[in-house]
């Protein structure tokens, strides 16, 4: 495999294990299973808000309101994954 494509292929996959611990992590809150005010799970919240939100919010604002339903994480990884697979075609129908 193409190291380039290798790197692509990873980093899309880290950054959809980031979306689902920033979904799970929504729910645990939300849920009051875990408490805001601790530290770590402050600075774990922080940490993927600010990586996730940037790519989430153009599709929540594209998406109309379903009732408290947040579904563009899973949008998004269905997009991702989508890109992956074009880009791997892509280098298959150019450079095979």
């Amino acid at each position: 495999m193409n190291p380039f494509l290798w790197l692509i292929d990873t980093i899309i996959d880290i950054y959809i294990w980031l979306l689902i611990a920033s979904a799970v992590l929504s729910w645990l809150i939300a849920f009051n299973v875990v408490n805001t005010r601790n530290p770590i799970v402050n600075n774990i919240g922080e940490f993927l808000y600010r990586v996730t939100e940037p790519l989430l919010r153009p599709i929540r604002n594209l998406l109309p309101n379903l009732g408290g339903i947040d579904v563009s994480p899973v949008l998004l990884i269905i997009l991702l994954l989508f890109l992956k697979q074009f880009i791997f075609w892509v280098y298959l129908k150019l450079f095979v």
